[in-house]
C-alpha cells in the first residue's frame, strides 16, 4: 500500500486512556520516518475519567496549520468520543473503535469500520493501559502511515523503561488484530 501524503488522525476517549501519550508517539514515529507532524491535544478539566482528544497531522510536507477540521482516521476508545467525533471523519476513512467500549458502531455505508478489542487486549497482557498502544499498532497495521521501527522507536523514548516491553508487545497484538480483518475496499 502506497503511504498517503497527508494524514489527519483523531483519538478521543477518557483521560487516563494514554490518548495524548498514543497522540505523542504517532507524532514522533512520523518524524522519525523523515515526515513533518503536528500534534494538538484537550481534555476536561479533570485529570481522569473526562473526555480527551488529540490530534495529529502526519504529511511529506511542510504543515502550515495544527488543527484538523475534517480527519482520515479516527480512533475512539469511549461512546461520548464516538458521539462527538463522528462525523469530524471524512468519507473513505477509518474508525478504529473499542467495541467493549462504544457498545453501538455507526452504520456509515462510506467509511472503514474496524473493531479492535484494545482494553480486553491489554488486560490479558496485565496492564489496561497499554490500550492506547493496541489501538497504535492497529492503526499502523491497517494505514501504514508510520513504519513498525519508528513506532517501536518512539514508544522506547516516551514510555517508562520498566515498561517498554508490555507497551511494544501491546502494540504487536494490535497490529495482529488487523491483520484478522478483510479489507473492504
Amino acid at each position: 500500500m502506497q503511504q498517503p501524503v497527508r494524514a489527519c488522525v483523531k483519538i478521543g476517549g477518557f483521560g487516563g486512556q494514554g490518548v495524548v501519550l498514543a497522540s505523542i508517539i504517532l507524532g514522533r514515529a512520523a518524524i522519525l520516518d523523515g515526515k513533518y507532524s503536528t500534534q494538538v491535544a484537550s481534555y476536561g478539566s479533570e485529570s481522569r475519567g473526562g473526555e480527551c482528544q488529540a490530534e495529529v497531522i502526519i504529511s511529506k510536507d511542510p504543515i502550515g496549520y495544527p488543527h484538523a477540521d475534517r480527519v482520515h482516521t479516527l480512533i475512539v476508545m469511549s461512546e461520548p468520543a464516538l458521539s462527538k467525533y463522528l462525523g469530524d471523519l471524512l468519507p473513505g476513512g477509518t474508525l478504529l473503535a473499542d467495541p467493549d467500549m462504544v457498545k453501538i458502531l455507526p452504520d456509515r455505508k462510506d467509511i472503514n469500520i474496524l473493531k479492535i478489542v484494545a482494553a480486553k487486549t491489554a488486560d490479558t497482557l496485565g496492564r489496561r493501559i497499554v490500550e492506547n498502544m493496541v489501538m497504535l499498532g492497529a492503526l499502523q497495521a491497517w494505514t501504514k502511515i508510520i513504519s513498525e521501527e519508528s513506532l517501536f522507536t518512539a514508544v522506547r523514548e516516551y514510555v517508562p523503561t520498566q515498561t517498554v516491553e508490555i507497551n511494544v508487545r501491546a502494540a504487536r497484538e494490535g497490529m495482529k488484530m488487523t491483520s484478522r480483518i478483510r479489507r473492504t475496499r
